[in-house]
């Protein structure tokens, strides 16, 4: 579960019309009223520029009480007389509806007559007005046109919008290098978001190569200027010591300055800071403030962190309802990661209804958007059918998706289903291939796999010494069953020098963890003296664990102890019960075992029509022994038709296995003529 905020802020704003007005330097207020009354008088007399001056002293309360609607007069008084710095404030005036009603065509109008002076505020905000649709027509070519006149002149904002419509490719083909051009016009000429834009140019790689240290610089140009954004990618850079030595102390303090401002992913990031003890104290109490004031802004991220801490009951009482109801929110952002844990929280019935549908709903929102998890789990969902009709071909595409950005667990349900052949056509070399690549990630399990895969010479060249070497990785995380294979090399000595006391420590290790076959295989040692000094009652005991969590291995072997009496009490009955648990599971010597208990009446009462069942059960499985009983019973009609062809087709199958009794029994029917 990601429960962090941490990706740079992309978002690059544009400059909005704000011109700077021509007022005079701090000066007294007698002054001031002075300067004032000398102005009003010039403009009296129609003087252009003393009216747009005075203008903007009413506009600015300079010397005169502030009045929007005065200012309105003189600014169109002197734009009458077409003075284009007029003709801008008049236009901004009519933008912000101060001193008249808000007009945007207006606005347009009048930053028309500015532009088409060649003004360089006229022409950039009548560029802004085309890139925003107010007052005209919305038109990005248009837009650019008039930025470039004025970015062309040096008008810093001009050249930061500019550079943001190459960015972003609008009204003029994309063009990073372009972008990064205008925005270092800009911020060489100090302006706070250009600086802050190329940060993120440098950052990210676009129009420039990534450099680092290059964003390091653009970034705290801009956070110097106490410009927000800045300060928090900044912080991220020392967070992560990308471009700077890393440094939480800093981060921390560069995320406090901008979540001051009201920022909401430096809010996040400075919760996070709490959340983990960087370059703080670790304070939970602190962090959920934190997350909050951002999930207050309805900021997607903020609201997914305020969701983990409810869910994990950290700073706050533990609450699955309220971690629901906060995922739910930054879900329906778009905010993968709360999409992804939303579906888990469905999946699993926490804080709300278990629902296979709706986790398979937030699941697919997440994969969509490329969540590697949730295409992982979508495609559990396809495997088995829950919450999605079954459907293997769409678990592959899923497994596959989630798998090609590195997801191990993908890897190797991906590597199961070409094993099996499950939605894809079976192919053991693309399962070798895949389980490989999750194995080099440490997957434990697939780790096992690929050991098979290679003992078995399945999909790679069979291999017992890179067997034997998965087995171990593996087996050292504790992965039972690779134990087990592990113990099953040492046991063989393959891969490795035959060793009966390292095969029973493995066996052990996996039988200690209730692994069946790993008890069972202990449960061999004891019988056979293996490792250990023979001891039939352990034996009995290991195959009885293994036996009574449905192994049917170690319940034919617990059969046989009771049927022959060793390590246990001979006991007709209880050898018929193990017996019939392996062969209900298709067990092929059980059922032939049982099928001979039925012939004897030993634990059962005597029935040949039982005891042929249970043979031709075993024999279709090629079990020499079956067959050759099954044979028997058509050559003595016994609990079948007699039928000698019958009899001799079992019996061939078996003699052709090498099994000695069938080839003697083949000859005393052709000695018989038979």
């Amino acid at each position: 579960m990601k429960n962090t905020a941490t990706v740079l802020l992309l978002a690059l704003c544009l400059a909005a019309p704000a011109l700077a007005s021509n007022d005079p330097a701090q000066v007294s207020d007698e002054q001031l009223a002075a300067t004032f009354r000398d102005t009003r008088t010039v403009a009296e007399r129609g003087n252009a520029s003393a009216q747009y001056e005075l203008g903007v002293m009413y506009a600015n309360g300079r010397g005169v009480a502030k009045d929007d609607e005065q200012a309105v007069r003189w600014f169109r008084l002197a734009a009458d007389q077409g003075h284009a710095d007029a003709e801008v404030f008049l236009g901004r005036m009519c933008l912000q509806g101060q001193g008249l009603a808000q007009d945007d065509a207006q606005a347009a109008s009048w930053y028309r007559k500015a532009a088409d002076q060649g003004n360089a505020n006229g022409q950039f905000s009548l560029g802004w007005m085309y890139q925003n649709g107010r007052g005209v027509a919305k038109d990005d070519t248009e837009a650019v046109g008039w930025y470039r006149k004025a970015a062309n002149q040096g008008l810093a904002q001009a050249q930061t919008n500019l550079g943001h419509m190459y960015e972003d490719g609008r009204g003029v083909a994309q063009d990073g290098a372009q972008a990064v051009h205008w925005y270092l016009k800009a911020a060489d000429q100090g302006i706070a978001q250009a600086q802050f834009n190329l940060g993120v140019m440098y950052d990210k790689g676009r129009g420039a190569a990534r450099d680092d240290a290059q964003a390091v610089h653009w970034y705290r140009k801009a956070a110097d200027q106490s410009f927000a954004p800045a300060q928090d990618n900044l912080g991220l850079m020392y967070m992560n010591g990308r471009g700077v030595a890393q440094d939480d102390a800093a981060a921390l303090a560069l995320f406090r300055k901008a979540a001051d401002q009201g920022i909401a992913d430096a809010q996040t990031n400075l919760g996070f800071m709490y959340l983990q003890g960087r370059g703080v104290a670790r304070d939970y109490a602190e962090a959920l403030v934190w997350f909050r004031k951002a999930a207050d802004q309805g900021y997607a991220v903020g609201q997914h962190n305020l969701g983990v801490m409810h869910q994990h009951g950290w700073g706050v009482t533990q609450d699955a309802a309220q971690a629901v109801g906060w995922y739910s929110k930054a879900a329906e952002q778009g905010y993968t990661d709360a999409q992804y844990n939303l579906g888990e929280m469905y999946d699993n019935g926490l804080g709300v209804e278990q629902d296979d549908k709706q986790a398979a709903t937030w699941y697919r929102k997440a994969a969509e958007q490329g969540h590697a998890v949730a295409q992982y789990n979508l495609g559990v969902s396809y495997e088995k059918g829950q919450g999605v009709p079954q459907d293997d071909a769409q678990a592959v595409a899923w497994f596959r998706k989630a798998a090609e950005q590195g997801a191990a667990v993908a890897q190797f349900n991906l590597a199961v289903m070409y094993e099996k052949g499950r939605g894809v056509a079976q192919d053991n070399t693309q399962s070798a291939a895949w389980y490989r690549k999750a194995a080099d990630q440490g997957d434990a399990d697939a780790q096992d796999n690929l050991g098979l895969m290679y003992m078995n010479g399945r999909g790679v060249a069979q291999d017992d010494a890179a067997a034997l070497a998965l087995f171990r990785k593996s087996a050292d995380q504790g992965m039972a069953d690779a134990q087990t294979n592990l113990g099953f090399m040492y046991m063989q000595g393959r891969g490795t020098a035959q060793d009966y006391a390292d095969a029973l420590v493995w066996f052990r290790k996996a039988a200690d963890q209730g692994y069946a076959i790993g008890q069972n295989n202990l449960g061999v040692m004891y019988k056979q003296g293996w490792g250990v000094t023979q001891d039939a009652t352990q034996a009995v005991s290991w195959y009885r664990k293994a036996a009574e969590r449905g192994y049917a291995v170690a319940q034919y072997n617990l059969g046989v102890m009771y049927d022959s009496g060793l390590g246990v009490e001979q006991d007709d009955k209880q050898a018929v019960t193990w017996y019939r648990r392996a062969a209900e599971q298709g067990h092929a010597d059980a059922q032939n075992n049982l099928g001979l208990m039925y012939t004897r009446g030993r634990g059962v009462p005597q029935d040949d029509a039982q005891a042929v069942a249970l043979f031709r059960k075993a024999a279709d499985q090629g079990n020499a022994s079956a067959q050759n009983r099954l044979g028997l019973m058509y050559v003595e009609g016994r609990g079948v038709a007699q039928d000698d062809a019958q009899a001799a087709t079992w019996l061939r199958k078996a003699a052709s296995q090498d099994y000695a009794p069938a080839k003697n029994n083949l000859r005393l029917m052709e000695s018989r003529g038979r």
